[in-house]
């Protein structure tokens, strides 16, 4: 990965809905090589998508929650069905093993507290192998957005 390539990265991560023909003069390039190395850097895994950065106000979700979770077992099936359990919830929209105290870190959305409420109770304690479960609430964004620093 060259300088190009870097800069292709970065200004795809800023705004991804850039032309091939915009993206190609900002890094001084025609668009043919610069399609090719986009194509490229797809094929090669560093470009995983394409996607839009919503915002979760707007879009009703006042609530954002971080949830440590700690499994009873560190069984493979149970980790397993647990992970499959969490694909399917639409409101916990991103899901981490850690290390420490707990297994895993959930970032959960909700309308309000009632409903972060009511699927903490209905829905996050009733997922497969749950012992125990530990919430923390954002209380305002400093840094959003997922931008990684391209080396």
């Amino acid at each position: 990965m060259d300088r190009t390539d870097r800069s292709i990265l970065a200004l795809l991560q800023q705004d991804a809905r850039l032309s091939i023909a915009e993206l190609a003069e900002r890094v001084s390039l025609t668009s043919s090589p610069c399609w090719r190395r986009v194509k490229a850097l797809e094929e090669a895994g560093m470009i995983r998508g394409y996607h839009a950065e919503l915002d979760a106000r707007r879009l009703g979700y006042g609530v954002t929650a971080y949830v440590s979770v700690m499994l009873e077992h560190h069984r493979a099936d149970l980790e397993e069905r647990f992970e499959k359990a969490v694909m399917g919830i639409p409101a916990i929209v991103a899901c981490h093993v850690v290390s420490g105290r707990y297994d895993l870190m959930l970032e959960v959305v909700a309308p309000d507290l009632e409903a972060f409420g009511e699927l903490s109770q209905k829905v996050l304690r009733t997922l497969p192998g749950v012992k125990e479960l530990y919430t923390s609430f954002s209380l305002r964004t400093v840094k959003g957005g997922r931008q990684l620093p391209v080396p």
